[in-house]
């Protein structure tokens, strides 16, 4: 006797109209996305000669972990076709299966090895340091609660020669870079761990008291980019952001003399009173408490 349409069982049915549902918000949200985007799997372009060693990493983990997934959906899909019940009798029964146990064991290891390998690797040539020709410009970041504090001054300068710039959770700081020219940023802190973030670099480090971080880039794109805070810090930590002005060096050097005119010369190292120094009242920091 004949089957028809009517007669597939509504969990089949169900699952078909999962399926399609899926299908159909996943061309939805591709449809808004240019090609460049879907290239870049959400990161944001790269404005920095380190940020692509980010970017290639990030793309070969979802590489790696969609050729894990695609291996798991036909193992599961396979077993469900090939081991689908066709008879009321108890199939083999196993205690013990060694070469599909070196399998789960030793596929994974070599992933993780993989994986290892290339992070270590981008890792060592984000972090690397010029020591033959360091930075003519070196950049000393104070993370303080709640804003940013930036020291500009040349390499082998005296702090006293240096000129810095501040900031409040209610006016935010500004951080100029020279573009394609090498900086130098030096990350400390007075009070708690903050983490210098500007996620157009494709790069965050931590500001920890009591130690200097040291990292080194150069820009190599004009334009404003968007920074911030990245590690709770405090209860207006989400206030604590600043913008970045990547900019022409002749516009970098300007600016550097609009704040040695405006009398902000030597190292402003922030201190423990920094609640004071962004307008912080201290009965309503107790009360937020």
């Amino acid at each position: 006797m004949g089957s028809n349409a009517g007669d597939r069982p509504p969990r089949l049915k169900g699952s078909r109209r999962a399926l399609l549902a899926l299908a159909g918000t996943a061309l939805l949200v591709l449809s808004g996305c240019s090609r460049d985007e879907v290239v870049r799997l959400g990161l944001p372009e790269p404005a920095t000669d380190r940020a692509g060693h980010t970017l290639s990493l990030w793309q070969g983990a979802w590489i790696a972990a969609l050729a894990v997934g695609v291996v798991v959906w036909g193992l599961i899909i396979w077993a469900v076709i090939a081991y689908r019940k066709k008879s009321d009798r108890i199939p083999p029964q196993f205690r013990e299966h060694l070469p599909i146990e070196a399998l789960y064991f030793g596929i994974p290891l070599i992933m993780v090895a993989v994986l290892f390998f290339f992070t270590a690797r981008d890792q060592t040539a984000i972090l690397k340091m010029d020591t033959q020709n360091p930075p003519e410009h070196v950049l000393d970041v104070v993370g303080q609660q709640w804003s940013w504090t930036f020291n500009y001054r040349a390499n082998g300068e005296l702090p006293e020669e240096a000129v810095w710039e501040t900031g409040t959770p209610e006016h935010l700081p500004t951080l100029y870079l020279p573009v394609n020219e090498p900086v130098q940023v030096r990350l400390s802190t007075p009070d708690v761990i903050h983490s210098f973030f500007v996620p157009a670099f494709l790069f965050k480090m931590d500001v920890i008291p009591g130690k200097v971080n040291t990292y080194e880039f150069t820009a190599t794109k004009e334009g404003e980019f968007a920074g911030k805070c990245a590690e709770l810090c405090g209860y207006q930590h989400a206030r604590m952001l600043f913008t970045v002005h990547v900019v022409s060096r002749v516009e970098y050097d300007a600016h550097l003399q609009e704040l040695r005119s405006a009398g902000q010369t030597g190292l402003a190292e922030g201190s423990d009173t920094s609640r004071e120094q962004v307008g912080v009242d201290a009965d309503a920091e107790g009360e937020a408490r």
